[in-house]
């Protein structure tokens, strides 16, 4: 055997051999809900006029953070469905409520009665949060 062979044979049998496992992967459920989107024009009559309280999610596409709440969001429509209200808040399409309310960073999640703000979530926060502020609005 030549020595370019042998020092090949020798590295192979050197190294452990790797065995590629499939990974087990945990199935979590897909909520699919729709929130609808609320603009500068529909504001007041979607939020502050509302007869249930609303939860308003500030948001933009290109926010990293924003897109880890959304499916929060999504699902906490579904189990509070006939006692809150979700909408969402495009802040770069609608930038004039933004600015009222003194939106700087995104995502912030207001909560809203009776047309008052009640609450302000800002960042991405775990769902236990968000759950915490629903109930104490409920």
């Amino acid at each position: 055997m030549a020595l370019a062979q042998r020092s090949a044979v020798a590295r192979s049998a050197a190294r452990p051999s790797i065995v590629a496992r499939p990974v087990a992967r945990r199935v979590l459920p897909v909520v699919r809900a729709t929130v609808p989107e609320v603009t500068d024009a529909s504001f007041a009559d979607d939020v502050l006029k509302s007869s249930t309280p609303v939860l308003v999610d500030f948001w933009a596409p290109w926010c990293g953070p924003c897109r880890m709440i959304a499916p929060i969001i999504d699902e906490l429509s579904v189990e509070y469905k006939d006692k809150l209200k979700c909408v969402k808040l495009n802040t770069d399409e609608s930038p004039q409520v933004a600015t009222d309310y003194g939106i700087r960073s995104i995502p912030t999640v207001m909560f809203f009665k009776n047309g008052k703000k009640m609450e302000t979530i800002i960042g991405a926060v775990p769902k236990a949060t968000l759950v915490q502020a629903v109930e104490k609005l409920l």
